[in-house]
């Protein structure tokens, strides 16, 4: 049957029509891989204390493949809509161990403007979570002639519902001071773990790019907590034996896709870099703890 008989048949684009289409998530397909930090405070039922503070110097894979066609949106208030989008495998292992911490499989997707809503165009994340979480998170894009502007990554925990601690306020866990011997730490501390880590991971990350002349950068930011000023918006829902022991209230994550100059004699080449800081509020025990991972990754097909 020709392809114009089939109800619904939708071709693969072409590689460059494909790219246009993604918009901001453009650069993403291909394999990226780098070096991050993972710091989580975890509940320590068995070992009798409040929490467990896990510490983490990470290796990171992850490898982007664009969906090859439109996703078709139904509308009843306006015209239909597609989405573009890629379909990720994000896999992170502790660096010194080799040990997995973390596999998720999931979907970005390019959203366009709406009339009804009335919204400017959006990126989404569609995240799989094997602890038995899923989660979409929603926001924007923005470009930047220039490098990242890096802020700070809150480590303190706060009331559960309650605001988030300024920077700079002093955590009062024993376990988060690297100075303090602790057992419900990990131990030995890994030597690429410093206070100033813990206290903030996202100078990891400005560390990482200290020296580098970055010339353009794409930002997706992106949040469950609704914004309707930063146009955030999304949810997450956990199996029952998380929503009493740890549940994920929110995530807030922000991706930066930098164009890289190498130095000179080669500063008319370039190269992709993917830096990402990612916070998910773990609920328990009345309080919100910040579970951050910081990463940065470099395009290497």
């Amino acid at each position: 049957m020709p392809a114009s008989a089939v109800p619904d048949f939708r071709a693969a684009s072409s590689a460059l029509t494909a790219v246009a289409d993604l918009g901001p998530l453009g650069d993403l397909p291909g394999t990226w891989s780098g070096h991050g930090f993972n710091l989580i405070a975890r509940p320590d039922f068995e070992g009798h204390n409040d929490i467990f503070l896990e510490l983490n110097p990470t290796d990171e894979h992850l490898r982007f493949n664009a969906i090859g066609g439109p996703i078709p949106n139904r509308g009843t208030a306006m015209d239909d809509i597609e989405l573009f989008g890629v379909h990720y495998l994000q896999q992170i292992s502790d660096q010194d161990t080799g040990g997995a911490l973390h596999t998720e499989p999931g979907i970005w997707l390019n959203v366009p403007a709406t009339t009804k809503p009335a919204e400017p165009p959006t990126v989404v994340r569609l995240a799989t979570i094997p602890h038995g979480t899923a989660v979409m998170v929603q926001g924007t894009a923005a470009q930047l002639n220039g490098p990242p502007v890096i802020g700070q990554a809150n480590t303190v925990p706060f009331p559960v519902g309650g605001a988030e601690p300024p920077p700079g306020t002093a955590n009062s866990f024993p376990e988060y001071n690297l100075s303090a011997a602790s057992q419900f730490r990990t131990t030995p501390t890994p030597p690429q773990v410093t206070q100033a880590a813990v206290t903030d991971p996202n100078s990891v990350l400005a560390s990482a790019i200290a020296g580098q002349t970055i010339t353009a950068t794409t930002v997706l930011h992106i949040s469950t907590v609704t914004n309707p000023a930063k146009n955030t918006l999304g949810g997450a829902q956990n199996i029952p034996f998380l929503r009493t022991n740890a549940e994920v209230g929110h995530v807030s994550a922000t991706f930066w896709i930098e164009t890289v100059q190498f130095p000179a004699p080669n500063s008319d080449r370039s190269f992709l870099q993917l830096q990402y800081t990612q916070t998910v509020f773990l609920d328990f025990l009345g309080l919100s703890w910040p579970h951050v991972n910081v990463a940065t990754l470099t395009k290497v097909t």
